[in-house]
């Protein structure tokens, strides 16, 4: 495993522990993190006052199921469960893409999309053609 795999699941397993310390220390000080249609960030204390977003409670369960590398990008896939305020449980599955700058995270871009709590199962497969 590369260097920067390595930070993006120190950075990974620090949000499963809601480790503030341990999710900053892998980012630049002028980090970016955009998820488009919600919002974009810059600056560790902005990235900071989200990692616990009012919307949930508790910490996420986050598996990584790949992650890519080309140059100074890691391409990471997986799944997300977080529990809601309203009580109600988040399933999501992500690709996060991160950027790097000598070792430490410089850009996020995740893409999340809400799946039913059983994804991925057999009834959510496409339909067989004949």
């Amino acid at each position: 495993m590369t260097a920067n795999a390595r930070i993006v699941e120190k950075y990974m397993d620090g949000f499963c522990r809601s480790d503030h310390a341990a999710i900053l220390a892998c980012l630049t000080d002028d980090v970016e993190w955009e998820m488009p249609g919600f919002f974009h960030l810059r600056g560790k204390a902005a990235f900071d006052a989200e990692i616990e977003n009012d919307a949930f409670v508790g910490r996420p369960d986050i598996a990584v199921t790949r992650l890519i590398e080309e140059r100074d990008v890691v391409v990471a896939e997986g799944r997300v469960r977080v529990r809601r305020k309203a009580g109600a449980m988040l399933h999501a599955v992500f690709c996060d893409v991160f950027t790097f700058e000598n070792g430490r995270i410089k850009r996020l871009v995740p893409y999340q999309m809400e799946v039913p709590p059983d994804w991925p199962s057999r009834s959510h497969a496409p339909a067989e053609t004949a």
